[in-house]
């Protein structure tokens, strides 16, 4: 059931695939493809060269053209003849269709995986409890309902035929017949209906333990996929969550109980979002991000360091809106300073500044403008800012506090204040 993913950590070589469209520039493509090349390696994979090809819109049969596809045929021939260099399998940079699943296969005879498999792949490995498992399995099957023709080719066989009188069923086969694809899909379906009510019941059981954790303000951090949150909460939370350089290191939501100074309240850490996620995926993992609709205050983290930080900050706020847990109250970490590059401007150079040659105090005076208060640069990593970080976060949850428990003020005596 599962060919159509790396269903183990293994070094296997791989190759890229991407498209330079009307509304995807080349420097917006390669950035792409710098991101598919981490998930491959995060997945288990080598990435071992790129194709890219300008294209008004995806080819509909193939994705690339014909030409394209054929220079990544005979490339995969030339490597395929030198034994250590054979490539296993094709990575393309969108969602794939059956049929164009199909064709590309037929013409490169290697595994052929998008980016969605890619991602749900790496869902499946990371995986721990019962609750990810199950959610892993249900965007899993959601995502091979309409690929079952392509996954099976006996699945077209007609199970019965048309009965007595000439029906074309075999012996014993004789009936009002179905096709495997059919059983197949239904199978599917049913099983995909009991992953929900079971997803529905760990629903009910998290809501019950959310009620039970008495009246204090939840903390949720946000952000796209391996910009430091589970570093920040081992930092602010004094725990042990995993962390590691990889995208969706995360998958499992962490909640921890903090205390600043005399204010004690709930940090949550969640999965990270990523550009292109499937529909499917974020619906997968809604109770998940049940944390985030329901939290007081979000900490949205981001990686300064990234050349393309804005447009990651644009794809979180659009995955939490679509959550619908837009208008809540925010405010912005940005994280790995200690990593933040810039190429300085040459005297005589007089062509306007472009966003590789912000220093990193031009652009914190930018963001303190456009934010007042409700953002802070800091380093996880080093440290560096983290006391200004819990003085920041103890300010707005106590604001929180007092205006959500107004009899219930502060839960802890401060000592050092009398």
């Amino acid at each position: 059931m599962k060919e159509f993913v790396i269903s183990e950590a293994q070094t296997e070589k791989a190759v890229l695939v991407g498209l330079v469209t009307q509304t995807q520039n080349e420097r917006k493509t390669n950035e792409y493809l710098d991101e598919l090349a981490f998930l491959a390696e995060t997945a288990g994979a080598e990435v071992v060269k790129r194709f890219t090809q300008k294209l008004d819109t995806p080819n509909s049969v193939t994705y690339v053209g014909k030409g394209k596809l054929q220079e990544i045929r005979e490339y995969l021939q030339q490597q395929a003849e030198e034994e250590e260099n054979e490539i296993g399998m094709v990575i393309f940079d969108d969602e794939l269709s059956a049929k164009q699943i199909r064709n590309i296969e037929n013409e490169l005879k290697v595994k052929i995986l998008d980016r969605t498999s890619l991602i749900l792949d790496i869902f499946a490995m990371r995986a721990q409890t019962a609750n990810a498992k199950t959610q892993v399995e249900l965007a899993q099957y959601k995502y091979m309902l309409p690929r079952l023709q392509r996954l099976w080719t006996h699945l077209e066989r007609q199970g019965g035929g048309s009965g007595a009188g000439g029906g074309k069923g075999s012996v014993g086969l004789r009936g009002p017949g179905e096709t495997q694809l059919e059983m197949d899909r239904r199978i599917i379906l049913n099983r995909m209906a009991l992953l929900k009510q079971r997803l529905a019941d760990i629903d009910t059981q998290k809501s019950t333990q959310r009620k039970n954790r008495g009246r204090m303000i939840r903390v949720a951090l946000v952000g796209y996929t391996n910009v430091g949150k589970s570093t920040l909460m081992n930092l602010m939370a004094k725990s042990d969550v995993f962390a590691e350089n990889k995208l969706f290191a995360t998958l499992d939501t962490t909640v921890r109980k903090v205390i600043i100074e005399n204010l004690p309240f709930l940090l949550s850490d969640t999965v990270g979002f990523i550009r292109k996620l499937p529909t499917d995926l974020v619906d997968s993992f809604k109770s998940t991000l049940d944390e985030v609709r329901e939290a007081d205050l979000l900490v949205h983290v981001v990686d300064i360091s990234h050349p393309d930080f804005e447009e990651q900050i644009q794809v979180v706020d659009k995955t939490i809106t679509d959550l619908g847990a837009g208008g809540k109250p925010t405010m912005i970490v940005f994280n790995k300073i200690d990593a933040y590059t810039y190429v300085e401007k040459a005297e005589d150079d007089l062509t306007p500044k472009t966003k590789e040659n912000i220093t990193l105090e031009e652009l914190m005076k930018t963001w303190m403008a456009k934010m007042n208060d409700n953002c802070i640069f800091i380093s996880a990593r080093n440290r560096t800012n983290i006391e200004e970080l819990r003085d920041l976060l103890y300010k707005k949850v106590r604001e929180l506090h007092v205006q959500k428990y107004p009899y219930n003020d502060f839960l802890y005596q401060n000592y050092e204040e009398e």
